[in-house]
């Protein structure tokens, strides 16, 4: 019999692949510039054009289609709770740590956290999942460096930029990755609750245990809810000792070569981030080591927190570049009642509504990490104090919604899991979760108001710099320098004022001004609604899109 064809198909849009990520990103190259990273702009474009290649991207689609699996037992029956990871895994890990996301700030001066906050959000664009093993890893510098004698060991493996995911004690590695646990079954975020108790080891039984190395150790019984990363060579975790709440290294291997007393009960079946391991655990008498004084754990491990806090707001700015990317890509090639999507004027206002949005989020993630730079300077540390966790609540839950009304701009399509929306979805939430929800950050920017009142004074230096032209960011910026303290009900509404104040500066003082003044009019004249594509009808829709991603 004849075959016949039923249809032919046409009007699709192909896949978005070879860009270079960071040239095709106005805004990102314009900070790294403004913000004291010019000299790395050359590696940044190489790495952009790496970065934005088709295998690479398909790397991280094959990283979350095939997730990691939980070996708890050999052949012979031995417990090992070893991790198997599909090959774009570690092909995505090894890209991350030879460009050093994890190391450079700590090893070079210069604008180095800001060259490692552009490489963090473009990579972003590619991959979320291999993001977390290295954010602890680059975060757990400043808690280890609070103990010499563990600082010495650990930090030479921490700061190689070799990837070494072998299974071996830390001597026998070219590189080391650090994992997170703090939170239990009975606190969540309420680490204070934490029932994981520590009894200090004897001197005599610490040197017959670990010789040299017995200096401050720990036996260890208990449980974490989530344990990130348990392929990780130490875990940093929060125990209940004589003095109270403090923070342990716990490695995966002894220094005598043997498996620490960490069982891996189960891998999280998690709702996106499916490439990183997250999993439940239980010390049965493991050992960890003390940094930090003990019973001061949380001000210890909060040494790490601020800069993972920072990783959330760049890996949010990140992942909603790509979402922008892949949307503005399919609305300039997919036809719809005569015309391209990104032609019709409906679709233009919610095209310019998300890269407002997203130029916005870059420009504050970039203005913060310069503060992590220049931290000596007190001014700026103050800055940090305020902005990390205002950041942190107001860019990461802007996230889901953005994502949600890409992945709509492309319809049907974006919703199944061909979609590379449909992963970016699944990812947005996660960075609102973890290192302190929506209303922890809140509660910890009072805090941060609370004992550091000088910190409004640094606000409002940064806020100035914007001028006085505008007369709507002028009224805005004096109602919020006038009212910062407010009870607890009010922090979120706080937060997100302080975040939108200083985007709008930042907009003001380096974007054009198509750019700023569709800010102003649509989130500081009146308050962003609930939906993309409220923008007034004098807004120069083309030009944003253009400056958004350049045709």
């Amino acid at each position: 019999m004849q075959a016949f064809d039923t249809h032919e198909v046409h009007n699709t849009v192909a896949a978005l692949a070879d860009v270079n990520l960071y040239l095709l990103d106005t805004a990102l190259r314009e900070a790294v510039t403004r913000e004291g990273a010019q000299h790395d702009d050359a590696s940044l474009a190489m790495l952009g054009a790496q970065l934005g290649r088709a295998d690479v991207l398909e790397l991280g689609r094959l990283a979350n289609q095939y997730p990691p699996q939980l070996l708890q037992y050999d052949a012979g029956g031995r417990r090992i709770d070893e991790l198997e990871f599909h090959p774009a895994w570690h092909s995505l890990m090894r890209l991350l740590i030879e460009q050093g996301a994890h190391a450079t700030p700590w090893l070079d001066g210069n604008g180095a956290q800001v060259a490692r906050a552009a490489r963090y959000l473009m990579f972003g664009q590619v991959e979320n999942g291999t993001q977390c093993p290295v954010t602890m890893t680059y975060a757990s510098v400043p808690a280890l460096r609070q103990a010499p004698g563990l600082a010495a060991k650990w930090l030479p493996k921490i700061l190689s930029c070799n990837y070494d995911p072998r299974s071996l004690p830390v001597e026998q590695k070219q590189g080391a990755l650090i994992g997170m646990g703090m939170t239990e079954k009975q606190g969540g975020s309420d680490v204070r609750s934490n029932t994981t108790v520590a009894q200090a080891l004897g001197p005599d039984q610490a040197q017959a245990l670990f010789g040299d190395e017995g200096a401050g150790v720990y036996r260890v019984v208990g449980h974490k809810w989530f344990f990130s990363a348990p392929q990780s060579d130490a875990h940093l975790i929060l125990a209940q000792t004589g003095q109270g709440l403090s923070c342990l290294l716990l490695p995966r291997y002894l220094p005598n070569g043997e498996r620490n007393g960490i069982r891996v009960q189960r891998l999280k079946n998690k709702v996106g981030n499916r490439s990183n391991a997250s999993s439940e655990v239980e010390f049965t008498g493991a050992y960890g080591w003390l940094i930090g004084p003990e019973g001061r754990g949380v001000p210890t491990i909060l040494e790490m927190g601020s800069h993972t806090r920072l990783d959330c707001v760049l890996g949010s700015a990140g992942a909603m570049r790509a979402a922008l990317v892949h949307a503005l890509h399919h609305a300039r090639q997919r036809k719809a009642f005569g015309k391209r999507l990104s032609e019709q004027p409906l679709m233009q206002n919610v095209l310019a509504d998300l890269a407002l949005e997203s130029e916005a989020a870059t420009a504050f993630a970039m203005r913060l990490a310069r503060c992590f730079d220049e931290s000596s300077d007190p001014a700026q540390a103050l800055l940090a104090r305020l902005l990390t966790p205002a950041g942190k609540y107001w860019i990461c839950k802007r996230g889901p919604g953005f994502g949600a009304e890409a992945m709509e701009v492309i319809g049907g399509s974006g919703y199944v899991e061909d979609s590379p929306l449909a992963r970016l979805y699944r990812e947005l939430p996660v960075n609102s979760i973890w290192e302190g929800s929506g209303n922890v950050m809140c509660l910890d920017l009072l805090r941060a108001l609370g004992k550091t009142p000088a910190a409004r004074d640094a606000l409002a230096a940064e806020l100035a710099l914007a001028g006085d032209d505008d007369a709507d960011f002028c009224r805005y910026r004096t109602a919020l320098l006038n009212n910062m303290q407010c009870s607890e009900a009010g922090a979120r509404l706080l937060a997100e004022r302080i975040v939108l104040a200083v985007q709008a500066g930042l907009l003001l003082r380096h974007a054009p001004a198509y750019v700023s003044s569709a800010f102003i009019a649509s989130r500081i004249r009146c308050a962003p609604g609930g939906a993309y594509g409220r923008l007034p009808e004098n807004v120069a829709y083309g030009q944003i899109l253009a400056r958004a991603m350049p045709e």
